[in-house]
């Protein structure tokens, strides 16, 4: 940590992504231009995590505000849904997975025009993420990974081979992958405007696109498409308050979690202690998720009492500090990236962007070079469930950035990928950070568990990774946990990252666990 002037940070779990980003917080952008900048960065270094065919949300704070402002960039179903009438799953790849809009794009355009100091040009902003395209990248082992996963499937689009395995052959870590298709549709981006994207010349190519590979989505459903400034859901804690993002995302779990947590910390003096404590808490907040989370349409009064001090404490007393309860839950996954800025100016954002899956549909839109999200089969094809699959709506969501506003200034942006690790791990971190004093560093990197299912894993049981299993897989077992050991540092827990702004150190902190950067620095304008 490191005292400065004119105080930026950011973090990201490609340091591609991070380096781009505070290219731009150097100069004097503002961290909204500086997180658009990364955004579109990634979605080229990182392709299997996310891409500009997916969704996003934000929470950004400026110093002074009583709250963070909101942004849900998430897309929804057509208006014509009739395809998947009849069906008992859901396509999981190609072009009938690609069943609800992309809206991270719109959210780029949203969260730049409610920031009155943003004025750099769009061109300055997607350069970065241009020339990736443009030049190539290096292939990461997750990259490698996740394309050999893709392509070991049942069904895999034959857009997605000609990108990702030309000739048949794979794309390898170490070697150079360029896209210049994606290039170009960022340039024209970037000449035209985002809102090109869903109205202008991408626009247009993107309906084509998918009505080529089958999708339902037509291009009256693209044009609509749009993000919206919502209401943060919010939780008062001992001496702060937390933030994170209202249905469709999980971040209600999130903030039952920690709210849980704080009831019963000062039980918890050991390591196994506080991972008994989050693991129970997760359950307790999870065992209500078929009942109470879907679009913000169709949630029921429950969502809404669901952060009441009467919930959260009955919830509170049906944990046993000593003895884990039962874990019946059917379990999602996902595919995700977390990043942290904050500008010269303090202002402090949270942001993540996701496909769903790795590689989303899988489908590589034709001449556009970026694949199409599937987030849409994570409806429910059972009539009569609040998440039930119907025209014009939004599918419950994995994704929920948080932030912590303290109640002496002090500020802290965190958050994850990993589909159902993100609440535990954000409980993890700020539990580690806030409660235990650790450093940042530490609260990210130290060896976590996870409760259900993440991207690329499909077992629903306690994960815990060997480093921590050492030390208290012995009391885990003890207290009736059914747990599985799985090698340290594993990225099967996600990509974690924080930024932490005590008004006058400011630190950061990025997952070992991924190919990522974290920088503190001072702007040079």
């Amino acid at each position: 940590m490191q005292t400065i002037t004119n105080k930026i940070a950011f973090t990201a779990p490609h340091a591609a992504a991070a380096e781009a980003g505070m290219d731009i917080l150097k100069q004097g952008g503002t961290a909204t231009e500086a997180m658009v900048t990364a955004a579109a960065v990634i979605s080229v270094v990182y392709p299997h995590m996310n891409s500009i065919g997916g969704d996003g949300f934000w929470l950004i704070h400026n110093v002074g505000d009583e709250q963070p402002l909101a942004i849900d960039a998430c897309g929804s179903a057509p208006n014509d849904t009739s395809a998947y009438a009849g069906l008992a799953e859901f396509p999981t790849r190609g072009g009938k997975a690609c069943l609800t809009g992309a809206a991270t794009v719109a959210g780029w355009a949203k969260a730049l025009a409610n920031d009155s100091h943003a004025q750099l040009p769009l061109s300055r902003l997607l350069a970065a993420a241009i020339a990736f395209a443009e030049d190539g990248i290096e292939v990461t082992a997750s990259l490698q990974a996740a394309v050999a996963k893709v392509l070991a499937e049942p069904v895999v689009p034959e857009s997605f081979k000609a990108l990702y395995a030309p000739q048949g052959k794979p794309i390898v870590a170490g070697e150079v992958f360029k896209n210049p298709q994606l290039a170009n549709t960022l340039k024209t981006l970037a000449e035209k405007g985002l809102d090109d994207f869903y109205q202008g010349v991408i626009g247009e190519k993107i309906a084509a696109a998918l009505t080529q590979v089958n999708s339902p989505i037509t291009a009256a459903d693209h044009n609509a498409t749009e993000a919206n400034v919502v209401e943060p859901l919010s939780v008062k804690l001992n001496g702060l308050r937390c933030f994170n993002l209202p249905a469709p995302t999980q971040g209600v779990h999130s903030l039952q979690i920690l709210a849980q947590v704080e009831q019963l910390k000062q039980h918890a003096e050991t390591e196994a202690d506080w991972a008994h404590l989050i693991v129970e808490a997760t359950k307790q907040a999870f065992a209500e998720r078929s009942h109470i989370l879907a679009c913000p349409s169709s949630v029921p009064a429950g969502y809404h009492a669901a952060l009441s001090e009467p919930s959260l404490s009955e919830k509170a007393k049906q944990i046993d500090i000593q003895q884990a309860k039962p874990w019946p839950f059917v379990s999602e996954h996902g595919d995700t990236v977390w990043m942290g800025a904050r500008d010269k100016n303090g202002q402090l954002v949270s942001f993540i962007q996701s496909v769903y899956w790795e590689f989303g549909s899988a489908e590589v839109l034709n001449g556009l070079g970026f694949t199409w999200n599937n987030r849409g089969i994570s409806f429910s094809l059972e009539e009569g469930d609040i998440n039930a699959l119907a025209p014009g709506k939004k599918p419950r969501h994995t994704l929920n950035p948080a932030m912590a506003l303290f109640n002496n200034g002090n500020r802290l942006s965190y958050g994850t990928m990993g589909g159902e690790g993100q609440p535990q791990t954000q409980a993890a971190v700020f539990s580690r950070f806030v409660w235990q004093r650790k450093s940042l560093k530490a609260a990210v990197a130290e060896g976590r568990w996870l409760l259900g299912r993440t991207w690329g894993d499909n077992s629903n049981d306690l994960k815990v990774e060997a480093d921590l299993a050492e030390r208290i897989g012995d009391e885990l077992t003890r207290r009736g946990h059914k747990w599985q050991v799985v090698p340290a540092c594993n990225e099967m827990m996600g990509h974690a990252g924080a930024i932490w702004d005590d008004q006058r150190e400011l630190d950061a902190a990025t997952d070992p666990r991924s190919d990522g950067g974290a920088f503190v620095a001072s702007s040079v304008e």
